[in-house]
């Protein structure tokens, strides 16, 4: 029988392998081949390649994660292994190409960071073992329905919230996956029963959209297996190529565009990796700080919305009276805070120091932007929607997690001195973010407290720390007490009535629940209002955390131990005479303060947005 003359498929891709550089070759073969299947984040990477998120680090973080969750879904694996860490950020880097971000640098992680999980837990068996059968009965029971709600989301989110904050005490190490994702990955894929594949739950969870044209519907016919095989093995293999051509391209986009790093600036040590901008690239992102770009004011100065030349949007904070003198001491702050990596604290991204002829010297730091504004927009801006019980808990609980980690987690101690409701910014999610470090001092390690000159604002300032100049981390949570009272009541820390007299709401608060009515602090009319019990232990943390006696307050771990589980809240003792009583000397000590204190007597302007866009001066807080 005479041969048949066909042609073997080997040789019919042989001039693509051929054609593959050794440079390539030799590096697959020190990295195994990644076993995260990165096609379910196409179509939200598509969807926002056309409008680019502001934050491009948390936008590719959340598409890992979600692809991580169907890999959870698949393998029960949490993390790929160690020896596929280069190809799986290589693999992402392809995928986000359109948004020429360097993974895993540009974020501050490093290489092997893809790898390493929380706790140790790299199944999704040790991780459910680690966990209290009612705590995952309880996730289940939040999360087991569909998220397309802000009531269902939100159900759900609190959830994993107060079961990380429980359970999950593991620090977190700015790992591409810490301890704060893993349940919402865990959700994700074992939890919810529509899976990370559903657009709601993927946006519920990791804030990723899709527009309704590219979803999928669920009802297309599916090719025969073999004509599938193949034509999986030949998009691979063009992928491949088309993803070397890209990398190629984008080294030499980078080495042309490449940014001068912070650790190029002999003030700054090589483990940071912050971002020294030029006064130019400052003036252009802000549109030469136009007053159109203002979202904030202060003392310290403004602050301004910027775009940077990625097309990244980002909150630049503009220092006023400044000198060249300082530097050191700003930029060793700064080095402290680019540390510090945590879900509930807003980033730092850069800064920059400049002496101009016109402006003098210039002192600017770069955040991420959280353009959803802060707690204080939320409870007391124009025309916004009262917020629910839900959302206030979530708030609370996240606003606790950030601090507690800046007292614990931190290393060294930072205490952040000025908490109050405006320098507490939330997400679309509702995460609250602890923002402004412009003035957080560092305590040494060893020392109980530190006295310094007194900086922050009036309502919010624990008593020892105003009058006597007395910081340790229990001034940050009599300042917290304070700003979930105003979260629960929804009314001001401090107030001055028509025929001059002074309201506290930590007074207020402390005599309804003196008097047995607990719950009267709880905002009329708030929806989706939680059980009674649940209420009352909010209100009472939040009373036990501003009491004037330094000794009497629970230190920022113990509030998030108790506001996340059945703890019962300590006993609250009585309370000395008013700190009323005392303002005049706390006004005398903070206004003698040279320290740059973020308001001046009696109060500053916050600058607020209305529900249309367009500014509204005159809210003063106190």
């Amino acid at each position: 029988m005479k041969p048949t003359n066909h042609v073997s498929p080997i040789l019919v891709f042989l001039p693509l392998i051929i054609f593959v550089p050794p440079s390539v070759l030799s590096q697959n073969s020190t990295s195994t081949r990644c076993p995260l299947d990165f096609s379910i984040a196409k179509p939200y990477v598509s969807a926002a390649a056309s409008s680019p998120p502001s934050d491009l680090c948390g936008f590719s973080l959340q598409i890992l994660h979600l692809v991580e969750s169907q890999y959870l879904l698949t393998s029960n694996l949490f993390v790929p292994p160690s020896s596929s860490a280069s190809s799986c950020w290589s693999d992402l880097s392809s995928l986000l190409s359109p948004f020429s971000i360097s993974l895993p640098s540009s974020c501050n992680l490093s290489v092997p960071s893809i790898s390493l999980p929380c706790m140790n837990h790299t199944s999704r068996a040790a991780f459910t073992a680690s966990l209290p059968s009612h705590a995952l009965a309880d996730l289940n029971s939040s999360c087991d329905r569909p998220l397309s709600s802000s009531s269902s989301c939100t159900s759900c989110t609190t959830t994993i919230n107060r079961v990380k904050a429980s359970y999950l005490v593991g620090p977190d190490v700015s790992n591409a996956t810490d301890c704060s994702d893993y349940l919402f990955i865990y959700a994700a894929a074992a939890a919810n029963r529509f899976g990370p594949g559903d657009s709601s739950t993927a946006y519920c969870l990791f804030l990723l959209q899709i527009s309704s044209s590219t979803s999928s519907s669920g009802g297309g016919s599916a090719l025969p297996a073999g004509i599938a095989a193949a034509a999986a093995a030949l998009i691979a293999i063009v992928a491949f190529v088309a993803w070397y051509l890209i990398r190629r391209r984008r080294r030499r986009w980078r080495k042309r565009w490449s940014r001068t790093p912070a650790t190029s600036d002999p003030l700054i040590g090589s483990s940071t990796t912050l971002i020294k901008f030029s006064f130019e690239e400052i003036r252009t992102a802000t549109g030469n700080f136009s007053r159109e770009n203002i979202i904030g004011r202060g003392g310290y100065g403004n602050v301004y919305k910027g775009v940077l030349k990625d097309g990244s949007e980002v909150a630049v904070k503009r220092f006023k009276n400044c000198s060249a003198a300082g530097d050191a001491s700003f930029v060793h702050e700064l080095e402290v805070i680019a540390s510090v990596r945590h879900v509930n604290l807003v980033g730092l991204r850069g800064y920059c120091t400049a002496t101009t002829s016109m402006e003098g010297h210039q002192r600017i730091i770069v955040c991420d932007l959280i353009a959803n504004g802060s707690l204080h927009d939320h409870l007391f801006g124009y025309g916004v929607k009262r917020l629910s019980w839900p959302v206030r808990q979530k708030i609370a609980v996240g606003t606790a997690r950030g601090l507690a980690y800046l007292h614990c987690g931190a290393r060294p101690t930072i205490i952040h001195r000025d908490i109050k409701a405006s320098n507490i910014l939330v997400d679309e999610r509702f995460e609250a973010k602890v923002a402004d470090f412009g003035l957080a001092k560092f305590a040494p390690e060893g020392t109980s407290h530190v006295s310094t000159r007194v900086a922050g604002t009036l309502g919010y300032v624990a008593p020892e720390y105003a009058l006597f100049g007395q910081l340790t981390e229990k001034s940050d949570v009599f300042s917290y007490g304070v700003v979930i009272l105003e979260l629960l009541s929804g009314k001001k820390a401090f107030r001055t009535s028509e025929d001059g007299q002074n309201w506290l709401v930590t007074d207020w608060a402390w005599s309804l629940v003196r008097e047995g009515k607990t719950l009267d602090v709880i905002e009329e009319g708030m929806e989706e209002l939680g059980p009674n019990e649940v209420l009352e232990r909010y209100v009472l943390v939040a009373v036990l955390c501003s009491h004037p006696q330094l000794h009497a307050r629970p230190t920022m771990d113990q509030v998030v131990k108790i506001l996340d589980s059945d703890l019962t809240v300590p006993p609250i003792p009585d309370r000395p005479i008013s700190i009323i009583a005392n303002k005049e000397d706390i006004e005398k000590s903070m206004s003698s303060s040279s320290s740059g204190q973020l308001f001046s007597p009696p109060g500053y302007n916050q600058y607020i947005r209305n529900m249309d866009g367009t500014p509204h001066q005159g809210s003063e807080v106190l």
